[in-house]
């Protein structure tokens, strides 16, 4: 008789809470942002919507506007090459050496580009236009004319060295 009373007093005492939940919203399992649905939440007259952004996965459609007629040279095609005499095979054995390469330096790519015409210039006695020699020097005259002209900013100009002379 006392275990029929206690069921009643504890379904009498029992109510239904809200109840507020203190971690991230993002986390939860009905939190709608977690997944990339697009274009279809919303009512009936959302999705209907001429201006609203359709999505469409990254696939172009062949044609310059969304509703433009279709050009055929932007319709992509799969070409198949003729692999019949081919002599390479379309995987590599792991019994193959392991081929470590080094950075690309600056080095590398002076060698690669630049040390052949070089090398061919010296050994011919030809100046090279990239190549500096000690002997095309220009005269001191000449270097400043170049100096004062426009675009050069090897020295400053006389208003600043004058401002500066004043000041000290």
């Amino acid at each position: 008789m006392m275990n029929s009373s206690l069921k009643q007093a504890v379904s009498l005492t029992w109510s239904q809470v809200r109840r507020v939940s203190t971690t991230s919203p993002c986390l939860g399992k009905r939190n709608f942002r977690k997944f990339p649905v697009h274009n279809i939440r919303g009512t009936f007259h959302d999705r209907k919507r001429k201006d609203r952004v359709i999505e469409t996965y990254g696939v172009r459609e062949p044609s310059m506007s969304y509703r433009g007629p279709p050009i055929p040279e932007m319709i992509p095609e799969l070409v198949v090459p003729d692999l019949t005499d081919c002599k390479l095979r379309p995987y590599v054995s792991y019994r193959a050496p392991e081929v470590t390469q080094g950075p690309f330096t600056a080095r590398d790519l002076f060698d690669a580009v630049y040390s052949e015409a070089v090398a061919k210039d010296f050994q011919e006695g030809q100046a090279d236009k990239s190549i500096r020699h000690l002997d095309a020097q220009p005269s001191a005259d000449e270097a400043r004319l170049r100096a004062r002209q426009t675009g050069s900013d090897i020295f400053q100009p006389l208003w600043q060295v004058r401002y500066h002379e004043e000041r000290e």
